[in-house]
């Protein structure tokens, strides 16, 4: 549930579960070199595609319940819940290495959703960094070059060693410090308020709260045990469970409370009244081969990366052994909402080698994408016929149903493409377990689907002890 911090109002209510939006077609041209470190050879090489986008505006949702080297360009609609689009909100996102790869992505995604300019600043030499979890980001400019511009918000995600790498950075500090005496907005999450704020002397009769662990580095009298807290333009929150709203709250003060709606619709956001979180037919045992289990994640140009990232961060975590796979003909790919994420493989180096888990990310250019490699069609079907499991998040359900491998199968979907399933739809849970499938509706439910498959892999113990390092309330049934 979304509850604006602002107004005290939950703008998120339960409605009809069912999108009514009219198809649009968007030309998206990605022209995508990358530099990386003399040392390794570029994941990126040139790369030019057009592809046929369905992303509907926002306000068409109903909710259901860099060096001087690098070029990127990208050609899209404006987008439409926001009317001030033609001047859009400058935002800096710093990443290091280290970043709580779940709460950079969220801001990232959510924020572009809301209309931002977002600008990911990599506060070391290089541009890609390694996430808190693995996950490997490339960052649009280093920090240095973002020292002179005017940001209308400057949000810091947290991790570790992640906070520490954003506090080192004299440049940020430099930056940050003048957007508060300047009384411009600035935000902090997870360990970030103590780690990096906090010696920079940000902190100053101001309401905070942080993760946990941190907690007790908090200034006693200020430190407030909440998910988000708005003090004289600081926003700061718990971790990666609370990411959305944080996120949220960000775009509300950006853009206001009916954009924020808007997205957090979109994201498919519930409420405490909506949808159980989970239902299982056929409950088996999910036995594995391989220990830990070897999960492979394929992606895609336009896989939904806070469903690529939230599943990595969750099942590392976990200590699942996650592959990230490209089905492209770069490492690198450019998702759904413009982050550079690079695989750690391609889709066939892994081919030759059984795994317990296959998990498809969604997102409509990612799935159209992911469909059409052939080595991916291909251990599906091995999948399936050997008895492994199988996994799909938001619209890439359909994959699975053009391969047949969804006959007499229970399944749940993204609300766009969950009629075309036919009798197997569920529209009451947004995961669903139907023996060694699991699918989910996508987006903001991802983080149960991907605790769902923790439970399956590792009992429920393990998956509620994941939950309580996220700060994300696990169900109890």
């Amino acid at each position: 549930m979304y509850e604006s911090p602002l107004s005290s109002v939950v703008v998120v209510t339960k409605k009809k579960r069912e999108l009514q939006c009219d198809r649009i077609t968007e030309s998206m041209s990605l022209l995508l070199l990358l530099p990386q470190p003399a040392t390794k050879p570029s994941p990126f090489t040139l790369t030019t595609f057009a592809v046929s986008h369905n992303n509907k505006p926002l306000s068409f949702f109903k909710p259901p319940r860099c060096t001087s080297n690098s070029t990127i360009s990208i050609s899209v609609s404006p987008p439409t819940t926001n009317s001030n689009a033609t001047t859009p909100k400058k935002v800096l996102l710093p990443i290091g290495f280290g970043t709580e790869e779940m709460e950079a992505v969220i801001l990232i995604h959510v924020l572009r959703r809301a209309g931002a300019q977002v600008t990911v600043a990599s506060v070391e030499s290089q541009l890609q960094v390694e996430a808190a979890g693995g996950t490997k980001l490339v960052a649009d400019a280093s920090i240095s070059d973002c020292s002179d511009q005017i940001f209308d918000l400057i949000a810091l995600p947290g991790g570790m060693p992640g906070s520490a790498r954003l506090r080192d950075c004299d440049v940020l500090r430099k930056i940050t410090c003048k957007q508060a005496e300047e009384n411009r907005l600035y935000g902090a999450i997870c360990a970030a308020p103590a780690v990096t704020l906090l010696p920079w002397g940000l902190l100053k009769k101001k309401k905070i709260t942080c993760h946990p662990a941190f907690f007790h580095k908090l200034p006693t009298f200020w430190a407030i045990k909440s998910n988000i807290q708005v003090s004289k333009g600081l926003t700061t929150s718990r971790g990666p469970g609370t990411a959305y709203l944080f996120a949220l709250s960000l775009a509300e003060q950006l853009f206001g409370e009916t954009v924020a709606r808007e997205v957090a619709e979109s994201l498919l956001m519930k409420t405490d009244n909506d949808n159980v979180s989970k239902k299982e037919f056929n409950e088996v045992e999910w036995s594995v081969g391989h220990y830990p289990p070897s999960v492979i994640i394929p992606i895609a140009h336009g896989s939904e990366e806070i469903e690529v990232v939230t599943l990595i961060d969750i099942l590392r975590r976990a200590k699942a052994n996650v592959i990230v796979a490209s089905v492209e003909k770069t490492l690198g790919v450019m998702a759904s909402q413009g982050t550079k994420i690079v695989a750690d493989s391609f889709i066939s180096d892994v081919q030759e080698s059984a795994h317990d888990l296959i998990i498809l990310p969604g997102g409509t250019v990612g799935t159209q994408r992911l469909s059409k490699s052939r080595i991916l069609k291909k251990l599906l079907k091995e999948q399936d016929s050997a008895g492994r499991i199988c996994g799909a998040v938001c619209s890439s359900s359909s994959i699975l149903h053009k391969q047949g491998l969804l006959k007499d199968k229970k399944v749940t979907a993204h609300p766009s493409v969950v009629d075309k399933l036919k009798d197997g739809a569920v529209n009451d849970a947004v995961v669903v377990i139907d023996g060694k499938l699991i699918t989910s509706e996508g987006l903001a439910s991802v983080t149960d689907f991907a605790l769902g498959i923790v439970g399956k892999l590792f009992g429920n113990g393990r998956a509620r002890s994941v939950a309580e390092g996220l700060v994300y309330e696990y169900p109890r049934k």
